[in-house]
């Protein structure tokens, strides 16, 4: 039985909310796992949502539908669980992308690299370069680069070659330097 000592209940009110409970858990509990996809946590859901239900009186006072009322409480928790899943994911991914210097060594290697970067792809010609931005940079397939500058798939692929060439060969002395500050 839950007892709590800011809600005084009678051992009716406890039965009724007991029978509440043992008549709506398990299809709460189905309906949860059909959003988070874990067992577990939909069982600690359907929990706390019966927890809140008790602390703040709401089976008692509802206007409609228990039941109602329980899975949208449900489907809401499941919702905004899933939500802060995503926010945390995206924040540990960006934790991950930024750079973890073990030195200052390394981070002025990579400075160093970063300029040389920039030089090479001064050195390429505009539309080569242009494409080698959308694609390396923006992160833009090859069919949205050829539709935003009105070319063929083709001329894009050819130029992004050239780019990749241009560039391998103009950071030939750097890419040790890099491979290595990239595995640690």
């Amino acid at each position: 039985m839950i007892n709590n000592p800011k809600i005084k209940a009678t051992a009716t009110e406890l039965e009724r909310f007991e029978s509440l409970f043992q008549e709506h858990y398990s299809g709460l509990t189905r309906y949860a796992f059909t959003f988070l996809k874990n067992g577990d946590e939909a069982e600690d859901m359907v929990q706390q949502i019966f927890v809140n239900f008790w602390e703040k009186n709401q089976w008692q006072q509802a206007h409609t539908s228990v039941k109602s009322l329980l899975y949208t409480a449900v489907h809401n928790g499941c919702l905004n669980k899933i939500k802060q899943e995503q926010v945390r994911l995206r924040y540990a991914n960006t934790q991950l992308a930024k750079p973890h210097f073990n030195t200052h060594e390394e981070a002025w290697h990579l400075k160093e690299i970063g300029e040389e970067i920039k030089k090479g792809l001064e050195t390429l010609p505009e539309q080569c370069r242009r494409i080698f931005e959308l694609s390396r940079f923006q992160e833009m397939k090859y069919q949205e680069i050829a539709n935003e500058l009105n070319l063929s798939i083709k001329t894009v692929e050819n130029q992004m070659g050239k780019a990749l060439k241009l560039m391998r060969s103009h950071l030939k002395d750097y890419l040790p330097t890099l491979f290595l500050l990239l595995i640690n």
